[in-house]
């Protein structure tokens, strides 16, 4: 490895450290844009894949319940899957036995429905449901993760204080960091912003491998769960029949323009990276 390529990778390395700037994290009242979004074209999202009955579990971002996941379920069940709340109230993190009893509810779901269950996760849930997909893959058909801290860099989000106070638990916790970053045992799609507010969007990718993909799509933070690209990319990815997970083709000119790889360079980077 040349000087050059040495001094790119400690770059990306410290940019991974890095939370999003004031700038970015102002910019999440555009949020309410989405939203309102969602309502506008709620009519023409049926158009999009269908689901096959099977179980999806939605878990909640850092502090947040099954209310704010409400909307995705609403899409998820209209478009064919059976959308379920993760029902453990307001999502602090991995603490006292609320691992334990999503253990246990996705298996009681499993067994249930007789089928394995899926996993969407917005922000910390999907941090959370990657590392069930890591605990139990036999149970999870696949992981869908929404603006999530992935890679074990602690402070790389600007809600790591937040998490701290609220969990009791420190954000570079030793086990918290071996859980993420692995390659996933499942296969796996990452969604994320490179105009994230919250969560840098290097921090939200994994390791490239055959079952984990990364999507980059225009949102904010607050959001990537009620997005309508964000929403009719679930249902596509969620729609591929059992055992068959392929990788999103970019395949002709408005797929690769809405859905990008976050890996390849482009023009708007240059500005966005004045701002980190």
């Amino acid at each position: 490895m040349n000087a050059r390529s040495a001094d790119l990778r400690r770059t990306a390395r410290n940019q991974q450290r890095t939370p999003p700037s004031a700038w970015l994290l102002a910019m999440e009242g555009r949020a309410f844009l989405e939203w309102s979004a969602l309502a506008l074209t709620w009519p023409f999202l049926g158009r999009g894949a269908r689901g096959d009955g099977h179980p999806v579990m939605v878990l909640p971002g850092l502090m947040a319940g099954d209310a704010s996941t409400w909307p995705l379920r609403a899409f998820l069940d209209r478009a064919g899957f059976v959308a379920l709340p993760w029902k453990q109230g307001l999502n602090r993190g991995p603490v006292g036995d609320t691992v334990n009893r999503l253990i246990d509810r996705i298996q009681a779901v499993e067994h249930e429905h007789q089928r394995t269950v899926s996993l969407v996760g917005w922000s910390l849930g999907g941090a959370m449901a990657h590392a069930l997909g890591q605990y139990m893959p036999k149970s999870i058909r696949t992981v869908i993760t929404l603006g999530s801290p992935l890679d074990g860099h602690p402070h790389a989000s600007n809600a790591w204080r937040l998490f701290e106070a609220v969990s009791g638990m420190r954000a570079d916790d030793k086990q918290l960091r071996n859980l993420m970053g692995q390659a996933p045992k499942v296969p796996t799609t990452n969604i994320l912003s490179k105009s994230d507010g919250i969560v840098h969007w290097r921090a939200s990718m994994l390791p490239p491998c055959v079952r984990s993909e990364s999507i980059e799509v225009s949102a904010t933070h607050f959001g990537l769960g009620v997005n309508p690209l964000v929403l009719w990319m679930i249902a596509e990815r969620l729609a591929q029949p059992e055992g068959e997970w392929r990788a999103f083709e970019r395949r002709g000119p408005w797929r690769s323009l809405l859905y990008r790889d976050p890996r390849r360079l482009r023009i708007d980077d240059l500005y966005a990276r004045r701002s980190v």
